[in-house]
């Protein structure tokens, strides 16, 4: 085609500007156009940025994927979030089905194609040509794995996918067929291991100082992930401890860049924090806080039923400090933890807890949080705009954020994508389930070893289990409280192939406040719908009508 579409990015050429704050808008220009000079260039590369998936899916941007798991309800009950839980999902009713990606694939090797002819070489004599060639040096390393991650988005929904490596007609994008999923995951190792290799590890002190960009951990991040997916049960049924092994080095081989360091600062909206290898940065709003704050803070703003709101069964997950398990079994707190007062069971709690939810007593904006029944961020229904469950989303939550009329305040969202903490427990998990023990330090460090230092930088004490099926137990449990909110549990249910197990019920409390005395009693929120076709999404019908090589995964009927 003479003539694209393309949207354009407007990018704030000063010092430490953020390269994924940009605004967008449409234009026509002619692909050779496009390639002429340094600006338009830099805009084609952010359009390929554009592509990279949110968090949010449902009808708000307050649904996060979490709702699909047995980490939270989310309050709308028809909502398309709903659809992962109720059984009314199919090929011809999809949610989160980011067949979009295949755009940003397809930006990305139209991109690919034509940078190799690139000649500014006529603006040589320009003060900026000597550094418009030193980041273009960079450009297609950062194109390739923004592609790589693209595939492996799609790959960790669909299984096997169409991976198509160049720009392709209508006639033969409606004849590829599917490439397997290990052969996807071998093309994304390859890809980011390569490019990793020929990126920078910080872009301060280059590119105008731009941070928000591919790096060569992140490149790295993206092989680690790739590798622990293809390694996990979903797709090793046969237990592969090669597999395993690969996940292992891949995400020692992070470790040992020294790069990066785990922080005991919260990191959800810090992508300044040494632990985070990649945040995606949005513009400021108060979209986030409409839907989550408990309702009594949003002076009126938010008007129809949303919200993501925590389990029991997620609650039940956050230890003791002291390292001990508590639960809620029916009207009473059970655990074996001699110095916790039941009476505040949600006091002398894992830190994280406190990051991650708001529950009943908790401070917030200055006032404590009442959840108790009457209370003033109680609701008896769905219809009263609050939680569902007994408790509020804590986790990317900006306080600051005000709705007061006069004196509003907004705030940006930096969402984390990938952190140190995560190569740590993926070496963790990939090491004892490679080498079955968690003790065998074989790799450079033991399992345990990388397992307790998460717990140590979070205040909790080391996890002491020795046995392989043990500290599959206490890994996961970590990968749930550490993780809360960042993505990680709705697709970890999934490859550790446990969904049936843990989506049957969904549960929160009711508290009830005598005098001075509360009571708490442990409430069904929602019986649940699981199939284990579910752990692969359905292909969008109109996809495999156009496209027959794309045949229908199995268990999904119209």
């Amino acid at each position: 085609m003479k003539k694209l579409l393309y949207i354009l990015s407007v990018l704030a050429l000063t010092a430490s500007c953020n390269f994924l704050d940009f605004d967008e808008s449409s234009s026509q220009y002619s692909r050779e156009d496009m390639y002429k000079t340094y600006s338009n260039i830099q805009k084609m590369l952010a359009n390929i940025y554009g592509y990279l998936p949110n968090k949010d899916i449902a009808d708000v941007s307050s649904a996060l994927r979490d709702c699909g798991s047995d980490d939270a309800e989310y309050a709308d009950p028809d909502a398309s979030v709903q659809r992962f839980t109720n059984g009314n999902w199919s090929p011809i009713a999809t949610v989160d089905d980011k067949w979009s990606l295949y755009n940003g694939v397809r930006s990305a090797n139209e991109f690919l194609e034509s940078i190799k002819t690139v000649d500014l070489s006529m603006y040589r004599f320009d003060t900026k040509y000597q550094r418009w060639q030193e980041h273009l040096q960079y450009y297609p390393a950062q194109a390739r794995v923004l592609r790589a991650y693209f595939f492996f988005e799609l790959a960790r929904r669909y299984g096997d996918i169409a991976m198509p490596l160049t720009m392709l007609t209508a006639e033969e994008a409606n004849a590829i067929p599917k490439t397997p999923f290990n052969e996807v995951i071998d093309f994304v190792v390859k890809e980011c291991e390569e490019s990793a290799a020929e990126l920078p590890k910080t872009y301060v002190g280059l590119l105008d100082d731009e941070v928000g960009r591919i790096t060569n951990g992140f490149a790295l991040a993206v092989k680690a992930k790739a590798l622990l997916y293809a390694a996990s049960p979903l797709h090793n049924p046969s237990g592969d401890r090669e597999k395993w092994r690969a996940a292992a080095q891949a995400a020692r081989d992070i470790m040992d860049l020294n790069q990066y360091s785990l922080d005991p600062a919260e990191k959800a909206n810090n992508a300044a924090s040494p632990e985070v290898i990649f945040a995606i940065s949005r513009s400021e709003s108060q979209s986030f806080e409409r839907y989550n704050f408990p309702v009594r803070f949003t002076e009126g703003e938010r008007t129809s039923i949303a919200g993501t709101y925590p389990s029991q069964q997620l609650v039940d997950a956050f230890q003791t400090l002291g390292g001990y398990d508590i639960t809620l079994e029916g009207n009473s707190w059970r655990t074996t933890d001699p110095d916790f007062n039941l009476d505040e069971p949600y006091e002398g709690r894992d830190p994280r807890f406190a990051r991650a939810i708001l529950a009943n007593g908790m401070s917030f904006k200055g006032t404590a949080i009442e959840t108790f029944v009457g209370g003033k961020d109680y609701s008896a229904t769905r219809s009263d705009l609050g939680t569902v469950t007994g408790y509020y989303l804590r986790r990317y939550i900006q306080e600051s954020t005000s709705f007061t009329p006069e004196n509003t305040v907004t705030n940006k969202h930096q969402w984390i994508v990938y952190r140190y903490a995560e190569v740590l427990l993926s070496f963790a998990e990939a090491a004892n389930e490679a080498l079955g023990s968690p003790t065998d330090a074989s790799l450079g460090m033991s399992a345990l070893e990388a397992l307790n230092q998460v717990r140590a930088n979070a205040g909790m004490p080391n996890v002491t289990a020795t046995s392989q099926s043990a500290f599959r137990e206490a890994i996961r449990r970590e990968w749930r409280v550490e993780f809360a909110f960042e993505d990680h549990r709705f697709w970890d249910i999934r490859r550790w192939n446990i969904a049936s197990g843990v989506m049957g019920q969904l549960d929160g409390v009711e508290i009830v406040k005598n005098g001075a005395t509360l009571s708490y009693k442990r409430k069904v929120v929602e019986t649940r719908t699981w199939s284990d076709k579910m752990n692969l999404y359905p292909i969008p019908q109109a996809e495999t009508f156009n496209n027959p090589n794309l045949t229908q995964n199995t268990g999904w009927t119209l």
